[in-house]
């Protein structure tokens, strides 16, 4: 089983969030549910990229970097999420993988969970089921934390932007 270790990104996800709270004029508390809902949103997309649910059509997935991309925006909102929390560190031992809509619609259920019920121990379930996503995309550990490194630039050149 793999593991991945997203402790060093808690730090640039809060970089950036303080970045945009200063210039939005916003708070953490005041947009946890917006970051629940951006994260749903996010895991749409995701979902729309590799086409797993789709069992009317032929076409295959996107090219993987797309998918990473789209699955590195996810990561964005749920480092965001846990810093709400106060979680600094987390090192995830990824689950075998089965089949991809259930994985994700098991990523959705948990995630919502989080409007319920905003804890650490339902934040740290939604975070392990969406990091056992990637071991069902064949991406490993250092292309996920890769996607996410790629992602804050873009993230970054947005706000430098006035996305």
């Amino acid at each position: 089983m793999n593991k991945i270790d997203v402790s060093s990104l808690f730090p640039l996800q809060e970089a950036l969030d303080r970045r945009i709270q200063s210039e939005h004029k916003v708070t953490y508390e005041e947009t946890v549910h917006k970051r629940i809902l951006a994260l749903l949103v996010e895991l749409g997309e995701f979902a729309n990229e590799t086409r797993c649910f789709k069992f009317w059509s032929s076409k295959g997935p996107s090219p993987k970097e797309i998918v990473l991309d789209e699955y590195a925006d996810g990561l964005h909102f749920l480092l965001s999420l846990g810093i709400v929390l106060g979680v600094k560190e987390y090192i995830h031992e990824i689950k075998e993988p089965y089949d991809l809509t259930e994985m994700i619609l098991d990523t959705y259920h948990k995630s919502s969970k989080l409007l319920e019920t905003f804890d650490t121990k339902t934040y740290l379930e939604a975070f392990g089921s969406f990091l056992n996503i990637s071991e069902a995309i064949s991406a490993s550990p250092e292309e996920v934390i890769e996607a996410y490194h790629k992602k804050l630039g873009v993230n970054y050149k947005r706000q430098d932007t006035n996305y």
